[in-house]
């Protein structure tokens, strides 16, 4: 699984220092965040990539606390828009981006997934 937020890392750095999207303080005059985020680009939200990322492998590994898992990773991107780091598309790349990397890894490393 380590491998993976490596692959997983590798492709948030390039979005996001490719993108080089404005975090919303610096798009929206007068808007303040609530905290102060780890890096200068707001596209794709690191944190949510990697909380569905973890929610993927997890359901993958134990099923049952697949319906636990998910509403974490979404509560993640939520928290991260409503500190007023990330825009709501930034959290929809960020999930998209780590399941996305979650089922190719399963489907190559896991046979008859």
């Amino acid at each position: 699984m380590y491998d993976n937020f490596v692959i997983e890392r590798s492709v948030y750095w390039v979005m996001k220092n490719t993108c080089k999207r404005n975090r919303p303080p610096e798009a929206i005059p007068g808007f303040e965040s609530v905290v102060e985020p780890s890096d200068k680009f707001s596209f794709p939200s690191g944190h949510t990539s990697a909380a569905f990322l973890v929610a993927g492998f997890l359901s993958f590994a134990l099923p049952p606390l697949a319906w636990i898992l998910y509403p974490w990773a979404c509560s993640v991107g939520a928290a991260r828009v409503m500190l007023g780091v990330h825009f709501p598309l930034d959290t929809v790349m960020g999930a998209i981006m780590g399941s996305t990397i979650a089922l190719i890894a399963l489907q190559l490393f896991m046979p008859g997934f």
